[in-house]
């Protein structure tokens, strides 16, 4: 059954749209915008809420005008509900429920993580015809907000198998970033950093690594750091370098080893890695070496896709329109309202 979908993401500092043309065995990208921020929150050091709030009330109606025509035929709309900042999902779900209301279409109501964890159909053409071969899979989830272990059994089916108890990783990246002074966003330029230091140099502890669970800690990792910087007094470039690296190390080392202990404890049939620090190019390469060492398969989104995109999000609601999932049509339109906070995963 083929269908055309209009997403928007606007959860956090990036205003997106997608159309996707969707069947079967095919998934289509007709259109495909991002409009980003992060040149504007660079100047305050992190995303600041109302700044983000305003760049997508100018943003969004311009882009929504710049790409479909008023009387421009979609099955669906679909937008990002949570979680995410309240006042940045505010302005992306109330411009989707008005459009849907005016168009008379349903509405899909999408969970931002989940898109993340969809956002490999986009990059894999295999789990697009295929992805029943692949579940159950363990998915690893890690971005600036959440770090996530999730057994995903079949399409909406999830259970969730741990999480950090204090700072997301992506949140670990920022502020290890910050103490060195190296600006924002910090997680790509401390990875590009560590890629020019010697990780063997600073001995930084794995906070949880064996505590016979799967949930995460980084806040002691990103304190240890502070203490090595305070030991140092003066740190020069290849003390810089030397820190990033040995950082990066200790939270792959703590992901992969969580990953594969529940991908052998869960008898999994594939692995998949989610979120935008999925762009972590000595994580990608440390989890495909474990997984083709157990005969894994493992996805893992484009660099386009692993940051937010409206793209993830057209997915996840072309599948939940096929589970009969988070739809609304009608006058219950009227009723969306944005869930900051939305936990899809439950244990």
């Amino acid at each position: 059954m083929f269908m055309r979908i209009l997403a928007l993401e606007s959860s956090c500092d990036e205003t997106a749209l997608t159309i996707l043309n969707a069947q079967a065995d095919s998934l289509v990208l007709e259109k495909d915008q991002v409009y980003s921020q992060v040149d504007i929150h660079q100047q305050f050091g992190g995303v600041v809420p109302e700044v983000a709030a305003r760049q997508h009330a100018e943003t969004i109606i311009p882009l929504l005008s710049a790409n479909i025509k008023s009387e421009e035929k979609v099955d669906y709309l679909a937008v990002t509900t949570g979680p995410g900042l309240i006042t940045s999902l505010l302005l992306g779900v109330t411009a989707a429920k008005t459009l849907a209301y005016a168009k008379n279409t349903p509405l899909v109501t999408v969970n931002h993580m989940e898109g993340h964890i969809y956002s490999n159909w986009l990059s894999n053409d295999e789990l697009v015809k295929n992805a029943n071969k692949y579940f159950p899979s363990l998915v690893l989830i890690v971005s600036g907000g959440h770090t996530e272990l999730v057994l995903m059994k079949g399409h909406g089916d999830y259970q969730l198998l741990g999480s950090t108890v204090d700072d997301a990783v992506g949140e670990a990246f920022d502020k290890v970033a910050k103490l060195l002074d190296l600006g924002y966003p910090g997680g790509p330029i401390v990875s590009q950093r560590a890629n020019d230091g010697d990780c063997s140099i600073y001995d930084l502890p794995r906070p949880m690594i064996n505590s016979g669970d799967y949930n995460f800690s980084f806040s002691g990792l990103k304190t240890a750091v502070l203490y090595t910087l305070e030991r140092k007094k003066k740190i020069n470039t290849e003390d810089v370098d030397n820190v990033c690296a040995s950082f990066q190390n200790a939270v792959v080392d703590i992901l992969v080893n969580k990953t594969m202990k529940a991908a052998q404890e869960f008898g999994v049939k594939s692995i998949m890695l989610a979120g935008g620090v999925a762009a972590n190019n000595q994580l990608k390469e440390s989890l495909q070496q474990e997984a083709r060492i157990k005969d894994l398969p493992f996805f893992f989104p484009e660099l386009k896709y692993s940051g937010d995109n409206a793209a993830m999000i057209s997915v996840a609601a072309y599948y939940n329109i096929l589970n009969k999932k988070n739809i609304i049509s009608g006058k219950d339109l009227l009723s969306v309202a944005p869930q900051s906070n939305w936990q899809l995963f439950k244990k």
